[in-house]
């Protein structure tokens, strides 16, 4: 009996510093991220075109994401009336991204919604696929964007018409810095609502400090294209700064 409980007591040491029961307190890793932010800009320029009329816009983005590689997103914008006759886009996107090894595929869609809009048409979809691929710290991305016929991207107003973009992206993160740089190329095919009327190419190059969660921007953007809405010239190059804060 003096031997016996010494042992028993030895073994209930064993089991309470054991990391086995540690583990079954510690809760379960979640498959779903959730992220989010939000950023002040002094234009906001889709595909060039300046959809602020070159004043600055609040915009604002949730993600939830699942290790499936299903993901969806709201990302919103005030805009200027001669976009859709309403003070704010809402887009909403659904799409699965897939890795293979340094390169990742992402297929979706965009719904581009204008609330409260006086136009009789101003939502439409547009599907797109993005593939992308890291190279130490460069990555290059293609993205193909195709908005099939639909009367909110009609030139005249009472016919269907469609949209086609291709787009190519490189990035690069400066070593042992918080900056990071970009450059874009764009080219619409399509005279549709989204190019008003006029196929075009437009560039960017830019430059991005991060600190912690906040991230300060600036970037150059130009078209070939002119866009006179009233006395500005809304595709005209300019300087773009953005600040913002992600969570």
């Amino acid at each position: 009996m003096k031997k016996t409980v010494p042992i028993v007591v030895a073994a209930f040491v064993v089991v309470l510093s054991s990391p086995a029961w540690a583990d079954e307190t510690d809760p379960p890793a979640s498959d779903v991220t959730i992220s989010g932010g939000a950023t002040l800009v002094s234009d906001y320029r889709f595909r060039g075109i300046s959809q602020t009329d070159k004043n600055f816009a609040v915009q604002g983005t949730f993600t939830v994401s699942h290790s499936s590689g299903f993901y969806a997103s709201v990302w919103g914008s005030s805009v200027s009336d001669y976009i859709a006759s309403n003070s704010q886009e809402i887009d909403l996107v659904g799409g699965y991204k897939h890795s293979f090894g340094a390169t990742t595929v992402d297929v979706g869609a965009t719904y581009y919604y204008y609330p409260g809009s006086a136009l009789p048409f101003s939502d439409f979809i547009e599907p797109y696929v993005a593939v992308s691929h890291t190279l130490g710290p460069v990555t290059g991305k293609v993205s193909l964007l195709y908005a099939p016929k639909q009367q909110a991207l009609s030139v005249n107003g009472v016919t269907k018409d469609d949209n086609l973009y291709l787009a190519a992206d490189l990035s690069a993160g400066i070593p042992d810095t918080p900056i990071s740089l970009s450059a874009h190329v764009g080219h619409n095919f399509s005279p549709s609502y989204i190019t008003f009327g006029n196929k075009y190419t437009d560039w960017s190059i830019g430059a991005t400090y991060t600190w912690k969660n906040l991230s300060l921007g600036v970037s150059y953007v130009d078209t070939d294209k002119d866009m006179i809405v009233g006395t500005r010239n809304e595709t005209k190059a300019g300087v773009v700064g953005t600040l913002g804060v992600a969570f």
